[in-house]
């Protein structure tokens, strides 16, 4: 075969650090905005971005060329330099260090980008913590330490 092919969606979700409610209804939009494009720029194809006050969930295609790590190392440092540079807050922004990157299969993106789009929602009944932890649960993840 003389191409690479691939597919591969992801579904990531990552905090702001120390789960300050920074994110707004007004100021999350305009961050959802540029994630947006920051991954458009990647060439990874963007299904939905949303989130709550203190965190982001994106769905996203994989982009072949490079590493997750490196995806999301380059949008979150960047974003963040964004938001500071913008003065949404008074306070210096920052993203938490880490992320949790989930594969979706092709058969669940729907159902997947409708869980993402209804987090305000899904947030009136589970906390984060809780959320964390059945996503950790769902995916066989072992974690060792703070999580």
């Amino acid at each position: 075969m003389s191409h690479s092919l691939t597919r591969i969606w992801i579904h990531s979700v990552w905090g702001i650090k120390n789960r300050f409610p920074f994110l707004s209804d007004t100021t999350r939009n305009e961050i959802i905005d540029h994630l947006k494009i920051k991954f458009d720029e990647f060439g990874c194809g963007v299904r939905i971005i949303n989130g709550t006050e203190d965190h982001i969930y994106s769905l996203f295609l994989l982009n072949k060329n490079d590493s997750l790590k490196a995806i999301m190392k380059s949008i979150k440092g960047e974003s963040s330099h964004w938001i500071n540079e913008t003065n949404f807050y008074k306070a210096k922004f920052s993203w938490q260090i880490g992320y949790g990157a989930f594969s979706v299969s092709e058969s669940l993106v729907k159902k997947v980008e409708r869980y993402i789009r209804n987090q305000k929602e899904h947030h009136k009944k589970t906390s984060f913590k809780e959320e964390w932890d059945l996503l950790i649960k769902k995916h066989n993840i072992i974690v060792s330490g703070n999580h």
